[in-house]
């Protein structure tokens, strides 16, 4: 079963996570983690966002971000696509 729509707005704050595919890795080193947070800069610049907190785990991460113009899911779409598409 899916999850239901994230309701989406100007101004909102999110806790938004994202896990490897059956618990596996997604960061193997820091070179990882460099390109991800890279992919984010990005993402924040184009999608005008703001990363308020983040934590990269091993399999996971973890971010605050809030939304100016209610665009989430375009930029996870882009974050999560572009560091896929790379690792």
């Amino acid at each position: 079963m899916s999850r239901p729509l994230r309701i989406e707005f100007a101004g909102a704050l999110y806790h938004v996570t994202s896990r490897g595919d059956g618990g596996e890795a997604i960061f193997l080193g820091e070179q990882d983690r460099r390109l991800f947070l890279g992919v984010m800069s990005e993402v924040v610049r184009d999608c005008n966002r703001a990363i308020h907190a983040y934590c990269l785990m091993d399999n996971h991460y973890h971010l605050l971000v809030e939304t100016p113009d209610g665009n989430l899911s375009k930029g996870m779409r882009q974050l999560n696509g572009v560091y896929t598409e790379w690792h």
